[in-house]
């Protein structure tokens, strides 16, 4: 299976777009911060650090579905982190807070409570349009924010005083393979029902450029805003333009969007994006989404099989509740691996430092030693080496802006459990 290209190389292996951000436009920003305490050294800690970590993830609004995973990947690693801690002298302790969303506003009193406690590092929020809330307020404070899963392209040139990363790539990948697969299945007309946020409208813009550029027409693309009940216009907008396709770029709506589909357009026209892929089962009749695709940014094939059924079995030696979604998992144990590691290389706590270390210990660097895990990691800046860290969601590798520079962009394909597996042509 091909897709088509335009300013970036992109090809399909077995179902995964490996993705390369290069010819992106970037622009550079200075570092700051002054979250924590520890002064710097050369060559990672001379005593025992201890690194504050907060997540402001979504246990509530329109993205729920998603903090459970992610949540779980940050224990997962800071378990791992710490397993290590009498070698490396740095252990992890973290505060967990509710992001919400845009309309419950969660954030609005979680994220004055974990600067309160001192973190050096907030990870979250899932939505962009959520962590455009409050990255001022994060970061004019002195504090880095590290989103697992934001992909708006508002980020990349956004000014955070050099404390924004994140691990997910921006939606100018997502949306030329999205576009592009959609094209390449042969519909020429395309509608879409688009949240109306940085997210979704990035995204839908993307998206178009890719599917327009392939020869293809957006006949329709009606937006709802966060909090929104009712979709009947949007639907019935979309349905009366006739498209060959409809691509869903919604949240946790889509679940009240689908059932006005069903009978009216064929599922296997259906297409879904990383803010609603989910394993929906008996949510919906069997069959009901047959055929229906979607992307999101994530794991290797090979490696989701093993990070997932490792984490299954962390969260259960926990004595927590099985996952069902493991969406953005991996980003989240990427997120705080990095974290640690580039507190390790700067022998500091302080927001400030372990921004200036993330680059290096990513590969930003390009002279550092390849390893794949925190320990193999560590071993070799306590060593007095400098670490390379390719993650379990990929190689990473931020630019001066705290973007990863190439990404993986998995395609899948729900089957008649109304659960989805990788797409195979």
């Amino acid at each position: 299976m091909s897709v088509f290209t335009r300013s970036r190389k992109t090809t399909v292996l077995g179902g995964l777009a490996l993705v390369g951000a290069s010819a992106l436009v970037l622009a550079g920003c200075a570092g700051g911060g002054t979250g924590g305490t520890d002064e710097p050294t050369d060559n990672g800690p001379t005593e025992e650090m201890t690194l504050s970590l907060g997540t402001a993830l979504p246990q509530t609004g329109n993205l729920a579905f998603l903090g459970p995973p992610e949540e779980a990947g940050v224990a997962y690693a800071v378990a791992q982190i710490n397993e290590v801690s009498d070698d490396t002298g740095l252990t992890v302790e973290v505060e967990y807070g509710d992001s919400g969303d845009t309309d419950n506003k969660a954030y609005e009193t979680e994220i004055p409570r974990l600067l309160g406690e001192g973190v050096s590092a907030i990870i979250g929020a899932a939505s962009s349009g959520t962590s455009l809330q409050f990255i001022d307020q994060v970061t004019g404070a002195g504090v880095i924010q590290f989103s697992p899963a934001n992909t708006s392209d508002a980020f990349t040139t956004y000014d955070d005083n050099g404390l924004y990363f994140r691990t997910a790539p921006s939606d100018v990948l997502q949306g030329e393979v999205l576009g592009n697969l959609i094209a390449e299945d042969g519909h020429q007309t395309l509608g879409m029902i688009v949240l109306n946020d940085s997210y979704g409208t990035g995204l839908a813009k993307y998206v178009t450029e890719a599917f327009e550029g392939a020869g293809g027409e957006v006949v329709a693309a009606p937006t709802y805003n966060t909090g929104d009940t009712s979709f009947d216009a949007q639907i019935s907008e979309v349905l009366a333009a006739d498209p060959d396709a409809i691509a869903l770029i919604t949240f946790e709506e889509v679940k009240t969007i689908l059932p006005s589909l069903f009978g009216q357009f064929p599922a296997e026209d259906l297409y879904f994006v990383d803010g609603n892929l989910a394993n929906f089962g008996d949510e919906f009749p069997a069959g009901s989404l047959t055929g229906a695709k979607g992307t999101f940014p994530g794991l290797s094939l090979d490696a989701i099989t093993t990070f997932t059924d490792d984490l299954q079995a962390f969260v259960e030696s926990e004595g927590d509740e099985p996952l069902t979604e493991f969406t953005y998992a991996a980003e989240s144990y990427d997120a705080t691996v990095l974290l640690a590691l580039a507190a390790l290389a700067a022998g500091s706590t302080d927001a400030a430092d372990i921004a200036e270390k993330l680059i290096e210990v990513s590969g930003g660097s390009g002279d550092g030693e390849k390893c794949t895990s925190y320990a193999e990691c560590a071993e070799i800046i306590v060593d007095g080496g400098v670490a390379d860290y390719d993650g379990i969601s990929g190689p990473i590798t931020f630019d001066e802006v705290g973007d990863p520079t190439e990404a993986s962009i998995g395609i899948y394909q729900f089957v008649d459990d109304n659960t989805y597996v990788a797409y195979e042509d």
